[in-house]
């Protein structure tokens, strides 16, 4: 597993965030003994509570896609959200188009190591905690990270989603 090139491509990506920063040594993707699809499963499996895990959820923005990394403690207000950023809708994107623009499974999407760059919202509520987990590109990665990295490391705008 260690060598799946969705983790490969999310550990090079924190890599390169952290040289091109100058920002020291990058957080590791680590790999836990079993597939957490939900936020309340990779906090059970870490230890840690649920708002310190940060979903990357791929929404279809009129088309194009956007990444929000929210809390795993609470529910991304789409018709909120889509008023905010200017689009007519915002859905929950289908497993085919998430592939395609991350080239990662749904339960395993990282903020980062996408083919290209997605268009990314950080919840500000992530901010609250000193440490946070991403996913790290496959179901069972995952990442330690903290608000600030993660703004960083996505050049993600933070945004309130709930």
């Amino acid at each position: 597993m260690e060598s799946h090139p969705n983790v490969r491509a999310v550990q090079d990506a924190l890599h390169r965030t952290a040289a091109r920063d100058g920002a020291g040594e990058p957080s590791r993707v680590r790999l836990l003994p079993d597939a957490v699809h939900t936020a309340q499963a990779a906090a059970d499996a870490l230890g840690v509570t649920v708002g310190q895990i940060a979903n990357s959820l791929i929404f279809n923005a009129d088309g194009a896609p956007l990444l929000v990394l929210t809390s795993g403690a609470h529910r991304v207000d789409t018709a909120g959200l889509a008023a905010r950023i200017g689009v007519a809708a915002l859905r929950r994107a289908t497993p085919e188009f998430v592939r395609e623009h991350t080239g990662q499974p749904i339960g395993g999407v990282a903020p980062l190591g996408h083919p290209t760059p997605v268009r990314t919202l950080v919840d500000t509520d992530l901010d609250r905690y000193d440490e946070i987990w991403a996913a790290g590109g496959v179901p069972r990665a995952v990442f330690p990270t903290t608000y600030a990295e993660l703004v960083r490391i996505t050049a993600g705008a933070p945004a309130a989603v709930a």
